[in-house]
């Protein structure tokens, strides 16, 4: 199992959903005790059922990228086979640029591989593709040094309740994805609280319900049209209140093109900061790997709006074209930290750079 938290592991509480008034007051237990005891008893079923779920298998993140390395990253090997000349640099630069890498990690990929080769005198065509590989992986061992939760280093202690702020476009998979990550920390035997700040759309609150009930995790949502920063602000109490590990807020799919939204997502970070000054501890922008280079553009547009610490990768398993990771990476010195495989709750893998370029390039 995927483990996100270094710090011992926590006897808790089963969690209940919830559902606070809209005025921005910390939500009160159920006054009746024997409705309080039916709901412990529920979510404590959902709890159970969320941790046996998370026993089962996961998608494994090669058979996640098959797509992408039957398409285009699975014929390099091939390429290097036929001998180091410019035919191989051509083939080569032509491949990664159609898998979505984009042209100037391209070429600095490129440029790094052929002064390697050339410094080393390299002739073998398996260390070439040795190097290859060693120079992909240097691209996506990037850390913005921001985040307090998910880093290349070792911390010995987390922040509790740790924030993570989630953003991203409609349709990129974001609230699946917070489900998953939920899903993931309660299996572990995290205290988890979900906030729903998504307000605009209904769906969004009653998606992110769904998932907490299947999780068997806090939800604590307003209805819809309600302020997003309200709900911040109640979750945050009820996070405090309830000595939870981690605090999810999932967002508003705003369109990166949106400039008001873009101002009312600096808004709902402003809150939190108020109550939590060095949160949020991450902010994970889900981006969906079947856009390509569009994706690129939205990671440009949140990074700039609210310094976006971490990427999710969603829907890999569904592209053909997994290289924009890599021009990601590589452009905005953003690192991913998890990639959606699959569609179960238990489909999502914590982002291991070599392992990745392994399974990408696998014959």
């Amino acid at each position: 199992m995927t483990r996100f938290f270094r710090r011992k592991k926590e006897s808790e509480e089963a969690a209940l959903e919830e559902q606070p008034a809209e005025d921005q007051q910390t939500p009160e237990p159920p006054a009746d005790s024997a409705a309080a005891v039916s709901a412990e008893a529920a979510a404590g079923e959902r709890a159970a059922v969320a941790v046996e779920d998370a026993a089962e298998a996961a998608v494994p993140v090669g058979e996640a990228v098959e797509r992408t390395r039957r398409g285009f990253f699975g014929r390099i090997g091939g390429m290097f086979r036929k001998g180091l000349n410019d035919e191989l640099w051509e083939e080569l630069e032509e491949t990664l640029i159609a898998a979505d890498t984009g042209v100037p990690t391209t070429l600095r990929i490129l440029d790094d591989l052929k002064e390697r080769v050339r410094r080393e005198s390299i002739r073998d065509a398996e260390q070439a593709l040795a190097a290859l590989k060693d120079d992909l992986v240097n691209v996506l061992e990037v850390d913005t040094g921001r985040g307090r939760i998910w880093t290349n280093g070792r911390r010995e202690e987390m922040p509790k309740p740790a924030v993570i702020l989630v953003v991203g476009v409609n349709g990129t998979g974001k609230t699946t994805s917070i489900g998953k990550l939920a899903h993931v920390y309660r299996a572990e035997g995290k205290k988890v609280v979900l906030a729903a700040a998504d307000t605009f759309r209904a769906a969004a609150i009653d998606q992110l319900k769904h998932w907490g009930r299947g999780a068997g995790v806090d939800v604590v949502a307003h209805k819809q049209g309600a302020d997003p920063g309200a709900v911040v602000f109640d979750a945050l109490q009820a996070a405090e209140k309830r000595d939870a590990d981690v605090l999810i807020i999932d967002t508003a799919g705003r369109l990166h093109t949106k400039a008001h939204l873009m101002d009312e997502l600096r808004k709902v970070n402003r809150v939190i900061q108020r109550q939590v000054p060095d949160a949020p501890h991450e902010v994970l922008l889900v981006l969906d790997a079947t856009t390509g280079q569009n994706a690129m553009q939205q990671a440009k547009y949140f990074t700039e709006a609210v310094g976006v610490t971490g990427v999710l990768l969603a829907k890999l398993d569904g592209t053909a074209k997994g290289g924009v990771i890599f021009s990601i990476c590589d452009q905005l010195q953003v690192p991913v930290r998890f990639i959606g495989t699959g569609e179960k709750p238990q489909d999502l893998a914590a982002f291991q750079p070599r392992e990745f370029v392994e399974a990408l390039l696998a014959p």
